[in-house]
């Protein structure tokens, strides 16, 4: 049945039009029409900013239970890790479908409609598969539509504890043993309305260099998205050099890992040569600067990425923060931090990473524009709170990305169903309740 929406203001075409009608039908909007005086009868209305809905190009779902009690003490990125390898022990297909359900539904409320799970928490502590050897894989699926949101469930190989070392103990639960084995596990993932499939490399460090193409060439064969993590860390660029002679970036485009399919996930530490890499390859590459900073990882060269050629995607990866406003905005006052220059990057560009490009890199090309044909994915951003007050309704744009958070999403919409109305979540009622009864399961034994 046809679904008509109002919007006071929102962006199409890559400009604020006020006074817009959103006409949906089967999920799809089917007409847009602009500089309406009042809403026609009938018409759902949103009032404040529509945008888009965003995406959030690089999740690690359990990574949310770290919040807070991953703060503790200091150390680095690898410190950090052993603490993540705890928290993922103790999860089990129910306890993560719990988990998930409330993660996506704090996504939702923050105004993000698809989701990019990087997903390696594939078999029982040990290395066992379940009975369903994608039961964890299913679970995540089931966890996004119960929170009324898409996924690109990433399926990820990951073989190695680094350049040719068995697992870990913690990481035998992620290994199927090779990439053909990985290969025959995620080829039983089946798509739905809600949820595509793509795969991920999860690191050269991980992949054993002979078994990336195969990773490459499941994606290629199904035009699927193919995201990787990528030079994070120092460490990992010197030790792919001692085994290989190249850095990380080289080595991908070596095995035929990089194209316009291909995410490159942080790429903070990058040669000269490595940024022509991957912007005359088209690789796109995902920021995620609150988790860059949080695992103090360092500033990547998003701009100089972008002039190269590659589009900027943006994720909340290990959720310390799940806000793609703030992600938006990191990108543009991170940069200012490390040229001394403002304004390298526009309103317009960072919701472009956060909606069209995004969706692009999870395999939802459709998506991520208010326009007819378009999935009827998109988010309403109060314009009146105490955080968004005062800038007049043209610039809506720069008033999101630089003055709006999570807080401030009032409506939400997804395939022209309301998931979010007035900042509260219509499938699950209490998000803070479930977030915390979810976690203490997996924090404390």
């Amino acid at each position: 049945m046809p679904v008509t929406f109002f919007a006071e203001h929102a962006w199409v075409g890559g400009a604020v039009a006020s006074g817009v009608v959103i006409e949906v039908s089967g999920g799809r909007v089917c007409g847009v029409r602009t500089g309406l005086a009042a809403p026609p009868p009938g018409a759902e209305v949103l009032r404040g900013l529509t945008l888009p809905g965003l995406a959030n190009a690089h999740s690690h779902a359990f990574h949310r239970a770290l919040r807070g009690i991953a703060q503790r003490g200091s150390g680095t990125f690898w410190t950090w890790r052993e603490t993540m390898y705890e928290v993922a022990g103790r999860l089990d297909p129910d306890a993560y479908l719990e988990l998930a359900r409330a993660v996506y539904a704090e996504m939702a409320l923050a105004g993000i409609t698809c989701v990019g799970e990087f997903h390696y928490l594939h078999h029982a502590p040990g290395g066992t598969p379940y009975g369903d050897p994608n039961a964890m894989g299913e679970a995540l699926i089931e966890a996004a539509a119960q929170a009324g949101i898409r996924i690109t469930l990433l399926d990820t190989c990951y073989l190695s504890s680094g350049f040719g070392a068995p697992p870990e103990r913690h990481q035998l639960r992620f290994s199927d043993g090779d990439a053909d084995a990985w290969a025959a596990r995620a080829s039983e993932l089946k798509e739905r309305a809600h949820a595509r499939i793509g795969a991920a490399v999860h690191s050269v460090r991980a992949v054993p260099a002979e078994q990336i193409a195969t990773v490459a060439r499941w994606a290629a064969e199904r035009d699927a998205p193919l995201h990787v993590h990528l030079s994070e860390q120092p460490a990992e660029n010197e030790a792919c050099l001692a085994a290989h002679g190249r850095t990380p970036a080289g080595l991908l485009a070596d095995r035929g890992a990089l194209g316009p399919r291909t995410s490159a996930v942080h790429a903070t530490h990058l040669t000269g040569g490595d940024i022509a890499t991957l912007g005359g390859s088209g690789t796109t590459v995902c920021m995620c600067p609150t988790t860059e900073r949080d695992l103090a990882d360092g500033i990547g060269p998003a701009a100089d990425l972008a002039a190269a050629g590659s589009p900027i995607s943006l994720g909340s990866d290990s959720h310390a923060v799940i806000d793609l406003f703030e992600e938006a905005r990191a990108v543009e006052l991170d940069e200012r931090l490390r040229t001394l220059r403002r304004g390298t990057w526009s309103a317009a560009a960072l919701l472009r990473a956060a909606t069209l490009d995004g969706h692009a890199s999870l395999g939802w090309p459709e998506a991520g524009r208010i326009e007819a044909g378009a999935p009827a994915d998109f988010v309403t951003v109060a314009l009146d709170s105490v955080r968004t007050a005062g800038p007049p309704p043209e610039l809506g744009a720069e008033t999101a990305v630089f003055a709006a958070s999570a807080a401030d999403v009032r409506h939400v919409v997804v395939g022209g169903r309301p998931v979010v109305r007035d900042g509260a979540h219509l499938l699950v009622p209490d998000v803070p309740g479930a977030l915390s009864r979810a976690i203490a399961r997996v924090t404390r034994p």
